[in-house]
């Protein structure tokens, strides 16, 4: 008997997955493969129930006769294993970056004959209702929360990138392109406070107030579902900084970065340019300890940002405190620099990792951006941050549309440079 490959990635099935069974059964014997964990976050969002949960479900479904895990959402591995007689799949990628998986099957079909099947994609108001209630889910504190943790576990590289608004944040959590073939995505958002303090027209000195922070990453929060990294400057006083952890833990935000300064905060590219002090390592140390302390779960991540590089301290003292940060409770060391050449990155990554094979390592790009995600990895680098792209991209397009309408004193002329606005209303959703 022929047979039939269907793959899943839901946590839960509506009546559009019991119609692609049914096209399935009609054609011979039906395998489904149960996307992995990994599979999963790279080519459409995180699980809420464990593989294994979902290996079950489908097992529990009439007319399959097997379940197999489908390790990676190409299906180069599991066709040249099961060589299916037909493969059956939503109409719903002809289209968009899922064309790639869709040409993919197609060419690896054709090598022995094999047939792609494609369903029309079952648009109901169930499966509408469905979708919507796993975003929600997964939008939940206690689940967004963990995901940091879970990614790094599961990644090479968690990327990250600047959301300072809900739109921001919508435009992290849907880009998705076609890179040589395979889909690729963000992982996470780093609500930052040189973003939250620009966007808001001040200068990045701390003047915006956590309860204006908080408000931002609400705004996120509410129409995003992947995992948070915020920017927490210098920490403040420590008095202050534990009922922040709290908060933050509370909301659902995974970690909060805090750098080894004191006084009033100056952005850290300004290096030596202007003056910056070092917290001693023991009151930092200590800061870092409080913060642990009062958490209330395992899954919310205190990351340590060493600033010796930028201050010109030299790289054994940068060392030096990544060891006794990492000693005093901090979940991650986040080592910066701000010059072009990432030599003195990769040196310190190097020498960290000589020592300590396990601690997260984060890296923010932002000067030594020359530097490639596969290359950072390869000297031990978890976590890779865009800090600040998306509102440096936002403010010269803005300013070139003013001037624009200034000039022609009309809009007609600037119309080519504006995106249509239905895609604007396709990117929000609706409730």
């Amino acid at each position: 008997m022929p047979v039939v490959y269907a793959a899943f990635g839901t946590d839960v099935i509506h009546e559009g997955h019991l119609n692609i069974l049914q096209h399935a059964r009609e054609y011979g014997t039906v395998i489904v493969g149960a996307l992995s964990d990994k599979a999963l976050i790279r080519y459409s969002r995180f699980p809420t129930v464990s593989q294994e949960e979902r290996v079950k479900l489908y097992e529990s479904l009439e007319g399959v006769s097997r379940v197999v895990v489908q390790d990676d959402y190409l299906y180069d591995e599991v066709i040249a294993t099961l060589k299916p007689d037909y493969v059956v799949h939503g109409d719903n990628w002809q289209n968009g970056p899922e064309r790639a998986i869709r040409d993919n099957i197609e060419a690896l079909l054709a090598t022995y004959g094999g047939t792609l099947i494609e369903v029309p994609y079952t648009r109901s108001e169930q499966a509408r209702k469905v979708d919507r209630q796993l975003r929600e889910k997964l939008a939940m504190p206690e689940y967004r929360r963990r995901r940091l943790r879970q990614l790094l576990a599961i990644s090479p590289t968690v990327k990250v990138i600047e959301a300072h608004d809900g739109l921001t944040g919508l435009i992290a959590e849907k880009t998705v392109v076609d890179h040589n073939g395979r889909l690729d995505q963000f992982d996470g958002m780093w609500v930052s406070s040189l973003c939250d303090s620009t966007e808001r027209g001040k200068p990045d000195i701390e003047l915006v107030d956590m309860s204006a922070r908080l408000r931002t990453i609400d705004d996120i929060m509410e129409v995003t579902t992947k995992p948070i990294i915020l920017d927490g400057d210098t920490g403040g006083l420590t008095e202050h900084f534990v009922y922040n952890v709290r908060t933050l833990e509370r909301m659902g935000v995974s970690a909060v970065i805090i750098e080894d300064k004191t006084g009033l905060k100056k952005n850290s590219l300004f290096g030596t340019e202007v003056k910056q002090t070092q917290a001693p390592i023991e009151d930092f140390c200590a800061k870092i300890s409080a913060g642990k302390k009062v958490q209330l779960t395992d899954d919310f991540m205190i990351i340590a940002r060493i600033e010796s590089l930028i201050l010109e301290r030299g790289m054994e003292d940068a060392l030096t405190r990544a060891f006794a940060f990492k000693d005093a409770g901090a979940d991650g060391i986040m080592i910066h620099s701000r010059k072009k050449d990432p030599a003195e990155i990769y040196e310190f990554c190097d020498r960290f990792r000589e020592k300590d094979s396990v601690t997260p390592i984060v890296v923010v790009p932002t000067s030594f951006n020359s530097a490639t995600e596969e290359e950072l990895a390869s000297h031990g680098i978890n976590i890779v941050i865009y800090a600040n792209q998306l509102i440096r991209a936002a403010f010269p397009a803005m300013q070139e549309t003013a001037r624009g309408i200034l000039k022609a004193h009309r809009a007609l002329e600037v119309d080519e440079q504006l995106l249509p606005f239905k895609d604007i209303i396709r990117l929000i959703d609706e409730l």
